[in-house]
């Protein structure tokens, strides 16, 4: 069951995101727990202070007390994975935004074409990080990899090491078989030797991916415009 939060100071916006989310959620075939907040401090402790989870967030950026911008950089820490959707007015936001992952931007003069998709987009999303796993096999046992896990995958030597936050696991393949087995939009290659997983970028930055652990992958010049368009595509335009 995914778990998925609105938070807006104004009431009658909250029960229409509802509704646009209980639709999205019967469309897709998922059951979902939503919770609805109009004051941010109090989604602000639920999470960092119970230790709430959710999938999913709904944030509009203009309010009183901690801000939409403001609210995303501190629940980023305590929900990493979580997939936010900014609804405002003003556009200007949006490369802070983007710099921040935010899954979707949209605007509030066109919420009602734009959100339904973005609520949707991210409730397939979610389910697709929960649920494929890569299979590593040896001579003594099966270990299944959760893809939403895999933080990157590099070359070395004829190993395939892949990296999933907390050791690194060796497979006597090239990483073009991995990639091919993987068949997956999230993972991107970033050089001939390192393919990351798109999920845990959190930005493009001088040449390099930062992923959401701090790390620093190079991205070559000639794969550079390539993992730009993909993250784009893949994140959803945040301007819509």
């Amino acid at each position: 069951m995914l778990r998925i939060a609105i938070c807006d100071d104004e009431q009658e916006m909250v029960s229409s995101h509802k509704k646009v989310i209980e639709e999205c959620l019967r469309e897709c075939n998922e059951m979902g727990e939503i919770v609805t907040y109009t004051v941010s401090d109090n989604l602000l402790c639920d999470v960092t202070e119970d230790q709430f989870y959710y999938d999913l967030i709904l944030l509009d950026i203009e309010m009183p007390g901690h801000d939409g911008m403001e609210m995303a950089g501190k629940l980023k820490p305590y929900l990493p994975n979580v997939k936010i959707i900014f609804i405002t007015s003003h556009i200007e936001y949006a490369i802070d935004a983007f710099e921040l992952s935010i899954f979707r931007y949209v605007p509030k003069d066109n919420r009602e074409v734009k959100l339904p998709q973005a609520v949707t987009d991210a409730i397939r999303l979610i389910t697709l990080e929960g649920g494929k796993v890569y299979t590593i096999q040896n001579s003594s046992r099966l270990e299944k990899i959760p893809y939403k896990d895999i933080m990157y995958i590099q070359r070395e030597g004829k190993n395939a090491e892949i990296f999933d936050g907390n050791e690194v696991k060796k497979v006597r393949k090239s990483l073009q078989q991995v990639f091919d087995e993987l068949d997956s939009e999230e993972f991107i290659f970033t050089d001939r030797g390192c393919i990351v997983n798109i999920i845990h970028v959190m930005q493009i930055k001088d040449g390099e991916a930062i992923m959401k652990n701090g790390e620093h992958l190079p991205i070559s010049r000639s794969h550079l415009q390539d993992v730009k368009l993909k993250l784009n595509t893949y994140w959803g335009t945040h301007i819509g």
